[in-house]
């Protein structure tokens, strides 16, 4: 069966504007560091795979000498694992305090993929806690127990390398082929095509601009139907999916064909039912 496998932050909710950045500043007012990331500074720290990475980048000599840290290597990843532990904290707070909601359509399109029988998994960079924090929010906990997650340390190079991709493909002994990701940014998709996966991107706030040639498809967000109706974009469809004004499973089935080209549906994998939108209403007539 095929498998359907989220990023976390951007994708499952547009976290990291009103989630890592405040949950980043605050860890470093805590820990009395002389740094305080604005929302300029910030979007190009969330080019740096992993919230250890991130801070780590703080620490030049000058920033080392003006905090007050240790000079030892091994005395200062100790001094990042304590701050990174306690940003985790304050990161899954914001989350469950319900402040960030979940981007449009990933839940009606996991549930709609769960019930046609694929295979679901989160894979990110990330800390655990905090990936599983996002996903009970986005998919709800009984949705959230069908995900198997992979994320934070479980892999030493973070994206855009491929290896979280790949770990998970190994560990769920999946077939590469059968497997679509959904990628907000370009080292996510980067990372998913250097596993052999194909990749859908939903843009989040501070990856718009980014350039994602490669990707299958590239749409604003999945979208929802009416009563919540949120519209797709579609920024990039390089495969000719033509989604309508929300993504469907059926769309995303289709970056599975060979060489993405407009096969009929029966030769799709399944889903359920040839437009299944997932538990929100109608599907959408499909343009070709």
């Amino acid at each position: 069966m095929p498998t359907l496998i989220f990023d976390c932050d951007g994708v499952l909710a547009d976290t990291e504007r009103d989630g890592h950045l405040p949950a980043f500043n605050e860890t470093f007012e805590e820990f009395g560091l002389p740094v305080r990331w604005s929302d300029e500074e910030y979007a190009e720290k969330v080019k740096v795979g992993g919230g250890k990475e991130r801070m780590r980048t703080l620490l030049t000599p000058d920033f080392v000498a003006a905090a007050g840290l240790p000079a030892d290597p091994a005395a200062l990843d100790e001094q990042v694992a304590g701050w990174h532990r306690r940003k985790t904290e304050i990161y899954t707070g914001i989350i469950r305090s319900g402040s960030i909601p979940p981007r449009p359509g990933v839940r009606r399109i996991a549930a709609a993929a769960h019930k046609a029988g694929w295979t679901l998994a989160v894979a990110s960079t990330s800390a655990e806690a905090s990936v599983r924090s996002v996903l009970e929010l986005a998919m709800g906990p009984e949705l959230a127990a069908h995900f198997s997650v992979f994320a934070g340390d479980v892999v030493q190079r973070k994206k855009p390398a491929p290896d979280i991709y790949a770990f998970a493909v190994q560990r769920l002994g999946l077939d590469p082929a059968g497997v679509v990701a959904i990628e907000d940014s370009r080292n996510g998709m980067l990372a998913a095509l250097g596993a052999g996966l194909a990749c859908a991107v939903t843009t989040s706030a501070y990856t718009g601009k980014e350039d994602f040639t490669g990707a299958s498809l590239v749409v604003t967000s999945l979208g929802d139907p009416p009563p919540e109706e949120t519209v797709t974009r579609v920024l990039s469809d390089p495969l000719d999916v033509r989604p309508g004004p929300y993504v469907v499973l059926a769309d995303l089935a289709v970056l599975l064909t060979v060489g993405g080209t407009s096969e009929s549906t029966a030769s799709r994998p399944p889903v359920d039912g040839p437009l299944d939108p997932g538990p929100l209403g109608p599907p959408h007539p499909r343009p070709h």
